[in-house]
């Protein structure tokens, strides 16, 4: 008979190791590209004071029981770690943050005391803890009794490691404000090394470490990949890697059979990487850095802009000059702008020219709307600008672009109704941009119809200090604005751009867009109304864009700024710019 024994004990769920077994990963610090900073930080904190304790000694000074690991996921955190224990030959042992928690009273705290003991045990020892969040996060904010009995466990374990003792422990994540804030204490995890997204010359050497063994075809470019591959991470960059052979291995895959025992040599020889085989594979995959906010390299071009010839000469001098000749600024001792404001009436193409510069400066380009980043839940608004800003770091060099900005920078003072939530949000808007300073490569691009109710602390020297008009578009700027809508339209003789020109005083460059949206639907209607639903196919070709179809779509499309509107925005650009001089004036005056 079968006997069945219930135990009230909870399963193991981690398998004991044979006593005294090492566990030291294989990774070398050749298998991590991009990261040559945050190693050498690493190797300081960790690799130093294991070999050389004497030096530590000689100073007096302790070295670190803890070293903090944070940024995105897929970064290199856990590989940074298994190199390191791996060079000094230590023995490493892994916790999983999620894994650990049990629900059972003294599970979760036994384990962790289990893991600390086996590294002490078989010291030098990394002890790593992924997603320390989540078993270690503010004790104020969690409601669960297991997470606080875990940190106050964790917090006695790491008091309790030895002085210049051989256990080091290293944790990783990347949401380090929901940490403890005493395990971020002096004894604890006393180091904190960010870890980045790779910049382009990172992501070159990880693509370098992640094809070394491939057979790459001749022409292969890495440095264009590297260009091409914004906001990725180290996980990605592999994922690339890996999908660009699984796309060779697909070639040759009709040509295998699968019963032989071997691959026929020829084969073998005829596998290769080639261009396509990238391209293809960088179409499926979504960079890690960029999925949280929605970030975006356009691919808009100034020859998509109509006109506005001195707007796009300012804003080249202000924003894709400082990144593409920054020895010249240096050199001139001119620090780049932080902001630009444009303004001006609805559809002179403000969202258009900033994105046409974020392309022409090689910049991704993360897009806001003001009113999406307004939560009346208090702290959350300003958590949303944080958020922004810490992207557009991370994936510099970035414009970050905020439309209708004032619908959440309004004159503080003058909000009444959302809780104060606007004030807020300037308040934080002002820290960052002060904040900026000591960053590169990241500007801000603010448009608003209505400049003269943004807050004025705003658009002082130093943050968006930098105003553009955007006019209504003159009659050169309106025939370039017609030349850009109707290039791929197939037009008849007798239509004349400078006749439209003359008769579209007042339009603005989305409703000239319209008028030859709306001019191209007549001319459709017209043409699939006349031909018999057979031989449409056939006469396709003979279909054009008369005078006349411009004429009925000049008679249903309006335009959007009147004489009064006009009046108004001459003397909104008369006070910003008097505002401006005086501004300038007086930082002049200050330093004489």
């Amino acid at each position: 008979s079968t006997e069945i024994e219930i135990s009230e004990q909870p399963a193991e769920q981690f398998a004991t190791r044979d006593e005294g077994e090492r566990e030291t990963p294989s990774v070398t610090y050749e298998d991590i590209g991009g990261l040559d900073e945050e190693l050498e930080q690493v190797r300081e904190m960790i690799e130093l004071p294991m070999r050389h304790p004497e030096l530590f000694q000689q100073l007096g000074i302790e070295p670190p029981k803890g070293v903090l690991l944070q940024g995105p996921p897929g970064t290199g955190k856990t590989l940074m770690a298994r190199a390191v224990a791996n060079e000094i030959d230590a023995y490493f042992t892994d916790i999983s943050g999620p894994e650990i928690m049990s629900k059972y009273y003294g599970e979760s705290e036994e384990q962790l005391r289990e893991v600390f003991e086996e590294a002490e045990e078989n010291s030098p020892a990394v002890v790593f803890i992924d997603e320390i969040d989540s078993i270690a996060p503010k004790r104020g904010e969690t409601s669960g009794d297991v997470e606080r009995r875990v940190v106050a466990q964790l917090l006695s374990l790491m008091d309790g490691l030895e002085e210049r003792g051989q256990v080091i422990v290293i944790g990783a994540t990347n949401r380090v404000d929901a940490l403890d804030p005493a395990l971020r204490r002096g004894g604890r995890f006393d180091r904190e090394i960010e870890v980045g997204v790779p910049d382009k010359e990172g992501r070159k050497e990880i693509l370098q470490v992640h094809t070394r063994g491939m057979p790459l075809a001749e022409g292969i470019d890495l440095d264009e990949y590297a260009e091409n591959t914004h906001g990725f991470v180290g996980a990605d960059i592999e994922q690339l890697a890996k999908e660009a052979a699984m796309n060779a291995l697909r070639r040759v895959r009709p040509e295998l059979d699968l019963e032989e025992e071997e691959i026929d040599a020829k084969t073998l020889e005829r596998l290769e990487v080639v261009a396509d085989d990238f391209t293809s594979a960088l179409k499926g995959i979504e960079p890690s850095a960029l999925r949280e906010v929605f970030v975006e390299v356009p691919d808009v071009t100034w020859e998509q802009v109509g006109g506005l010839g001195d707007t796009k000469d300012r804003l080249r001098e202000t924003i894709q000059w400082p990144l593409e000749y920054p020895e010249v600024f240096d050199q001139m001792d001119i620090e780049a702008a932080k902001g630009v404001l444009l303004y001006g009436p609805p559809g002179t193409g403000k969202t258009l020219l900033a994105k046409a510069i974020a392309n022409e400066a090689q910049s991704n380009f993360i897009s806001i709307k003001g009113p999406e980043l307004l939560n009346k839940y208090v702290g959350e608004s300003e958590k949303g600008v944080r958020e922004v800003f810490e992207k557009a770091r991370s994936n510099a060099p970035t414009v970050v672009f905020f439309d209708e900005i004032d619908s959440i920078a309004g004159e503080r003072g003058r909000t009444t109704g959302d809780s104060g939530v606007g004030e807020r949000v300037v308040s934080q808007l002002l820290t960052e941009l002060d904040g900026l300073e000591t960053l590169e490569d990241v500007v801000v691009i603010a448009t608003t119809n209505r400049p003269d109710l943004i807050d004025q602390a705003l658009l002082r020297p130093g943050r968006l200090d930098r105003h553009i008009n955007v006019p209504i578009p003159d009659g050169d700027a309106r025939r370039k604005i017609f030349e850009v809508h109707t290039r791929d339209k197939p037009l008849a003789d007798g239509v004349d751009l400078d006749d439209l020109a003359a008769r579209t005083d007042g339009y603005v460059g989305a409703d000239i867009e319209a008028v030859c949206r709306e001019a191209s639907m007549i001319a459709t209607r017209e043409f699939i109304t006349s031909v018999d639903p057979e031989e449409i196919g056939d006469s396709v070709g003979n279909v054009r864009v008369t005078a006349d179809h411009f004429d009925q779509a000049l008679s249903e499309v309006m335009p959007s700024v009147d004489q009064e509107t006009r009046e108004r925005y001459d003397e909104i650009e008369e006070r910003i710019e008097r505002t401006t001089a005086d501004d300038e004036s007086q930082v002049s005056r200050t330093f004489q």
